[in-house]
């Protein structure tokens, strides 16, 4: 059935670590978040054929109840936070809780019409947890060395230098686990290799765009580049214009690109004077770099998109 149809109802689930609070034809479900409260959702939505839930990204809780739908072949769109708290200040609403985030969601189905999110593959799934978790003990290993250099006691020292080789063999175990997989799933491994043919874009860069924007390929530029948060956006006001600005969009995938832009923007045949050009016209470094990334999440789409794009380096 068409989900842009008058027949689609448009369901709010709030998740939570330990419950589930679903919105759905006016009437409110506390549910566990468990396989069982999983189970008793799916066949409440199964009355409803229409039916389209809208939940938020939660960071992880969402996961297996949103696998669960997609099991059932109930349509889910999962939705930043950010969107819904603009809309619900939009609305006027200040409360906030489950039952009213419940039926926050619901609405802003009917309003804004989010597209379906598509379920992740295993692969997927594995790709996006190790490329955040090496973010993460990345962000670690800074901070640890940055602590360690004020330290003044010779056993905090040592401690600390073991703590640094301790992250350090885990994020190198992770690159490890990174490599395998690309091996073992040939497609992974193909979208990879196409995309380093870039000048400038190394094997993580490549793993960790795939990891957080799994639609490339599918996209136009515009939507790439929105996406990515590196759309800039028109500022103005009557006879007012001011400086367009990016903003939104994944983060993790412009923290991929920034060392893949650094690089590009210094030696792609193509990138560099595109790059310098802008400096040149006067545009501040960080925006002239934002540029680069910009064009390289396009070009990436691109050559995904198109399998007999050949790249002149």
């Amino acid at each position: 059935m068409s989900q842009n149809t008058l027949t689609t109802i448009y369901a709010g689930l709030d998740i939570a670590k330990l419950n589930l609070q679903l919105h759905l034809g006016g009437r409110f479900h506390d549910l566990p978040n468990t396989a069982a409260g999983h189970s008793r959702l799916c066949k409440l939505l199964a009355r409803y054929p229409g039916a389209h839930v809208v939940c938020e990204a939660t960071g992880g809780y969402e996961r297996e109840v949103v696998d669960a739908l997609h099991a059932s072949s109930i349509v889910v769109s999962v939705i930043n936070p950010a969107r819904a708290r603009h809309f619900a200040h939009a609305q006027g609403q200040r409360a906030k809780t489950d039952r009213i985030d419940a039926a926050l969601l619901a609405a802003y189905g009917r309003a804004m019409q989010p597209p379906p999110t598509g379920a992740a593959t295993p692969v997927q799934r594995q790709l996006t947890e190790l490329v955040r978790r090496r973010h993460q003990l990345v962000d670690t290993l800074v901070a640890q060395r940055q602590q360690a250099e004020n330290l003044t006691l010779r056993a905090l020292q040592r401690q600390a230098r073991q703590l640094i080789r301790q992250i350090e063999r885990n994020i190198h175990n992770i690159e490890t686990e990174l490599q395998k997989l690309g091996q073992l799933d040939a497609e992974l491994g193909r979208r990879a290799e196409k995309l380093q043919a870039i000048t400038g874009v190394g094997a993580l860069t490549a793993v960790g765009v795939l990891a957080e924007m799994p639609e490339l390929g599918t996209l136009n530029r515009r939507q790439a580049a929105a996406l990515a948060g590196l759309a800039p956006h028109p500022r103005e006001s009557g006879q007012w214009q001011g400086r367009r600005m990016t903003g939104g969009g994944r983060a993790n995938v412009r923290r991929a690109l920034y060392m893949a832009a650094l690089v590009a923007a210094r030696t792609n045949q193509h990138l560099k004077p595109f790059y310098q050009k802008l400096r040149s016209a006067g545009k501040p470094a960080k925006v002239a770099l934002t540029a680069v990334m910009r064009k390289l999440v396009v070009l990436m789409n691109h050559i995904l998109k198109n399998d007999d794009f050949v790249l002149q380096n």
